[in-house]
């Protein structure tokens, strides 16, 4: 219960905390009636309930994962960061190819089917967001594109 309580604390202080900045933005005299407060200010107010609740009723304690799904859990940060830094100097497909693969990889250890699950997903991917979406993707390095 006192990991609920704990969470619970934290969201508040945050919603707190995003609440007083959400009182920082500045507003013109030309801006709708409602203005741009009032949508952060709800959320930060809605946060706040939620953290209360936390406090007020936590679930039993949970059981936490094993030591290996704690370093499971580390390596997806270290695959997802570096597809962040990667996308754009690699191109969607490679980089999301290769970051799909990397979380496959970890969820069901076949390199085979992390390779085609990679693959497969970095095309799909890129046709739905390119031209489903009409997102300015680039598929490859932009220094392959003259």
């Amino acid at each position: 219960m006192s990991s609920d309580r704990i969470f619970g604390l934290v969201v508040v202080m945050g919603a707190l905390a995003f609440f007083a900045g959400a009182l920082q933005i500045q507003t013109s005299f030309l801006s709708d009636p409602v203005g741009p407060r009032v949508f952060p200010m709800l959320i930060a107010t809605a946060s706040v309930l939620c953290g209360l609740v936390l406090i007020a009723k936590p679930d039993a304690e949970p059981e936490w994962p094993a030591l290996a799904a704690w370093g499971n859990m580390a390596i997806a940060l270290v695959v997802l960061v570096s597809y962040a830094l990667l996308i754009g100097p690699m191109g969607f497909l490679a980089s999301t190819a290769l970051a799909a693969a990397g979380v496959s990889y970890l969820i069901e250890k076949n390199a085979r089917t992390a390779a085609l699950t990679g693959l497969g997903l970095s095309l799909v991917l890129f046709v739905i967001f390119k031209y489903g979406l009409g997102l300015g993707l680039f598929a490859f390095p932009r220094a392959w594109m003259g």
